[in-house]
This record gives C-alpha cells, structure tokens and sequence, in this order.
C-alpha cells in the first residue's frame, strides 16, 4: 500500500512539472532587450597615426683628420657647453706634418732671397750690356717662380696647423650626448666623409614627432592643430603636442601615399626618449557637452512585431488629435505610419523623411527605439552629426533628453538569427554579441 501510494505521488509530481513548462513558462516567454543610455559630454573627432620621437636638433660630430683616439673627454649622457673640448686624436703624425710644412716654407724663402739678390745683379750687367736679354727674361722669371714656391709653402704651413687643430674636437652646440661611436683607442680614417664620433641633442626639454599621414586624412591636418599621443613606456599618460610641419614631400609606403607631420612637445619631465614610438591622436573637431548616443542604438533594427506595435500606437495617438492638426498633418505626408519603410528599422511619419527638402537632412537621419513613462514603444528620428565611432552627436532628436534609455538589442534565448543592417548612417553588420544570461543581442 505504501508503495502504491509513493508512485501515485511521483506520478503526480511529474504531470504538474510537464503542466508547468507546457503552459506557464510557454505563455510566459516575452521579448526582453538591452538599452544604452543618452548622455551628454564632450565629443572629439580624432585621426590616429604614429611616429618616432626625436629631438628639435641633434648635430653629429665627426673628425676631419685621421689617427688613434688619443682621449676621450665625456660619454653617454654628458651635459656638455657649447666649444667644450670632447676628444683627442694622436697628435704625433699631425705635429711632425707640421715641422715638415714650416721646414718646406722656411727653405722656400731661402731659396727667394736667394733668386731676388741674383736678380738685382743681373739687372745691373743687362743695363750696362753684359748680359743678353734672354739671360735676364730667365732671372726675372726664375724669381716669381721662387715667390710661387714660397706661397705654396705657407698655404701648406697653414693645412698642416688646421690639421693639428682638427685633432682637438669641440663641441658645436651645448646640449647632451645621446650617441658615442669610438672608444679610445681606435683608429678612425677620414676620407671621403668624416666619421662620426659623438651626437649632441640640443634640448631634450623640448622633442618633436615625426608622424606618416595618410593621404585620405591628410587634408583636415593644420598647423597649429591640437594633439595627444601616448608611448609604451608611459603606460596609462597622454601627452600633449601641437602641430608644426607639414611636409610637402611625400612617402609611399604598400602603395599608399603618405606625408610626414611634424608635432612638437614639451618634455620638462624627461618622460619621453629619443627614438620611443608615439601612438598619436589629431583631434579634427570637437563638440563640447552635446547630447550623445551609443552608436549601437542606431544600428538596432525593430522586429516585424515592435513595428506593428508602433504603428497601432501612433494611429491611436493621431486619432485623439484635433482634426486641425490631423488635415495639417495630412499636407506633411498623411500623418499616417507607412508600413512600407520598415526595412529601414522603422516607418516614416509626419512628413520626416518625405518629401524633396528634405533629402540633404535624410542623408544624416537615424532612428532610436525607447519605451515612454507609459510603457508604449516609442521611435523618434535622430538627425546625426558628428561621431567617434562609439558615440554619435545627436543635432535634433524628438523627445530625447539626457539619462533616458534607449533601446540597443533584443537578448533572445534561443539562438540567434542573422540580422543585417540597413541603416542608411551605418555600415551593414551581420550576427549578433553576446548578451547577459547567455543570450545574444540583436541589433549590434
């Protein structure tokens, strides 16, 4: 008997579990959706691009002469002034090249004297007729030969002291040493150019960033413009700059036409190093506290059943209206909803998107879906203007306000259908995101 009565309990148990999945949760399914709020804050419009960091003015510093490091006088990270001495090359060889260049004068001016005291003797016997003209023409010219000779010599004197000064290198600038090529020692060789020992940064305190612009954006970049950017090195800190150059040469790079800007910033910090890669934002435009909506509210598109319920709202609402207002409305597109608009995300109502005047707005028209005080679903037209690619500048928006919540999503348990998007102000997107509770948005 006990047996019995525990498997009628089961059995009834059972039925009432099957009852309730069969009529309670299949009644009780309802369309739930995701909203975003409208606030109202400051927009930028921003072209991102990337550079390397450099300083204003870096001069390299090189040899003109040849030989062994004799000294080396500072390193990396030196403040050095401007005339400082930085290093010096072996001075034997330069030194003996000089005795050699003053012996070689010192013998050309012998040798001078010597041709001029002849010829003031031959120039004697050639008035008094002992000497022919031919011998005289020689002496005469035996002497500007001599004073060519003795020139040289001092032009030579003189190469050999510049060389011997060469061997001492100074600073041209004052400034830091970010680079050092030679230890002391080595021997570097100066022939068709001159090798670099040492790079000076003028001013660290002041850098600037050389940034490739595509040819797309490079038309909204002046000079002046404000920009920000960030380096890897300074996780979470923005930086300011400003634009100061733009270079008229252009770099093709994979086929595309780029230009270098040139931004400069402020380093008093000594945060930012020559060579560190900037990741820069020109701020294009901006817009200061306007109201702002979620990109993803105007990509959402409304089901065949939230337009139909929309529709019978508004002709409810319309037929409630005065008949003044009812034949204004008709000489503004009928004041009826036309159900032939909805692969828009949404008829079109009251004139708005009808009509010859209106064409130029239309290009920059969107819709928002939203539940009113009431609880009746509720569309109305957003003129758009400027966007960021997250949020949009709303320039005219029927009942819209700051705080209220919009529709972006419908969250579905079952899986999701693909939705695409015909949204005139946004690309085509298809599938969906993830919602709360394991669900997908629609409308995203």
């Amino acid at each position: 008997m006990k047996k019995k009565v525990i498997i009628i309990s089961s059995v009834v148990i059972g039925l009432l579990i099957v009852a309730y999945f069969l009529f309670f949760r299949g009644d009780s399914k309802e369309t739930k959706f995701s909203y975003v709020q409208i606030s109202r804050g400051d927009l930028n419009v921003i072209i991102s691009s990337s550079g390397t960091i450099q300083a204003i003015k870096t001069v390299d510093v090189g040899t003109q002469v040849s030989g062994k490091i004799d000294r080396l006088l500072v390193d990396f990270n030196s403040q050095v002034r401007k005339g400082q001495l930085l290093a010096v090359i072996d001075t034997v060889v330069l030194a003996a090249s000089l005795r050699d260049a003053q012996s070689s004068l010192d013998r050309a001016k012998a040798q001078y004297d010597q041709a001029v005291a002849v010829h003031e003797r031959n120039k004697q016997l050639f008035e008094k007729k002992f000497m022919n003209e031919v011998d005289f023409i020689a002496s005469k010219t035996n002497v500007q030969v001599l004073l060519a000779t003795q020139k040289s010599a001092v032009t030579a004197l003189d190469r050999a002291k510049l060389n011997l000064n060469y061997a001492y290198i100074y600073s041209p600038i004052s400034g830091t040493i970010i680079n050092r090529s030679v230890e002391q020692g080595q021997t570097v060789a100066a022939s068709l150019s001159a090798p670099t020992i040492f790079t000076i940064a003028e001013d660290l305190s002041l850098m600037r960033i050389l940034t490739n612009v595509d040819e797309s954006d490079i038309g909204q970049i002046k000079v002046g413009q404000k920009v920000q950017f960030t380096v890897q090195a300074q996780q979470g800190k923005k930086f300011d700059g400003e634009v100061t150059q733009i270079r008229l040469n252009p770099n093709v790079v994979s086929n595309v036409v780029n230009y270098v800007v040139v931004v400069q910033a402020d380093n008093k910090e000594r945060l930012l190093l020559p060579g560190m890669t900037a990741t820069v934002d020109f701020y294009v435009d901006y817009r200061e506290k306007v109201l702002l909506v979620p990109n993803v509210a105007l990509r959402f598109q409304p089901t065949e059943e939230m337009t139909a319920e929309y529709a019978k709202n508004r002709e409810k609402e319309i037929a409630n209206l005065p008949d003044s207002v009812k034949k204004r409305m008709q000489q503004f597109g009928g004041g009826q909803f036309n159900q032939g608009a909805t692969s828009n995300g949404g008829g079109q109502f009251m004139g708005m998107g009808g009509g010859g005047n209106n064409s130029g707005r239309r290009r920059n028209a969107s819709r928002v879906w939203y539940y009113d005080e009431n609880n009746k679903l509720q569309m109305s037209m957003v003129f758009a203007g400027l966007t960021d690619g997250k949020n949009t500048e709303i320039v005219r928006g029927r009942n819209l306000k700051e705080g209220m919540k919009v529709i972006s999503g419908i969250i579905e348990n079952q899986t999701s259908t693909t939705t695409t998007s015909t949204n005139p102000f946004n690309p085509t997107q298809q599938g969906g995101n993830r919602g709360p509770g394991g669900g997908f948005v629609r409308g995203f």
